[in-house]
């Protein structure tokens, strides 16, 4: 019995010094927090470095080199990047990759139908029904259940960080209108 006085008072007394130190003053705030998430976040890569860092959009950022559209997408921006992976691109027809690397003006259209002007974060998204590419034409965005769904291709991944925007991660690789 005694125990259980003592352990009852010894736990009641660690909960009142946890309670005390969790109220403490934000004066007591060590200022150098504060710099290191700040200078974390200037120092978080354009899209272009977050893509390259994330090791399955190299098809991707080929065609954007190729297409002359890198140095654009490691520019201010901001942008919203429908980004395809490398599986997505391999999926396509057999040679369709090779021939639109060979045509930088096909190429461009395409990759800038995957570019949304602004930086719309997933939250946003679902209540969209389109959105107005950066190659002029409208993607189509669709919600059922907790899956999105743009031009028919999944979104397998949201909201990634860049210093200049956004990206989405898709299963397919989506072509505008002819």
């Amino acid at each position: 019995m005694k125990r259980t006085k003592l352990f009852t008072a010894t736990a009641m007394l660690a909960i009142f010094a946890l309670v005390a130190a969790a109220c403490s003053s934000d004066e007591d705030a060590d200022p150098t927090t504060t710099t290191v998430t700040t200078v974390a976040a200037e120092e978080m890569g354009t899209i272009v470095d977050v893509a390259a860092g994330a090791g399955t959009f190299e098809t991707l950022l080929a065609a954007a080199t190729a297409a002359g559209l890198a140095d654009t997408l490691a520019g201010d921006g901001p942008f919203t990047v429908f980004a395809p992976t490398d599986e997505a691109f391999a999926a396509l027809p057999e040679g369709t990759v090779e021939g639109l690397l060979e045509d930088p003006a096909a190429l461009s259209d395409i990759l800038l139908y995957h570019v949304v002007p602004g930086k719309v974060l997933a939250a946003d998204v679902v209540s969209l029904t389109s959105a107005t590419t950066a190659q002029g034409s409208d993607v189509t965005i669709s919600v059922d259940g907790g899956a999105v769904m743009i031009d028919g291709a999944n979104v397998t991944a949201t909201d990634i960080e860049a210093s200049n925007g956004v990206i989405h991660v898709i299963d397919a690789v989506i072509l505008p209108s002819a």
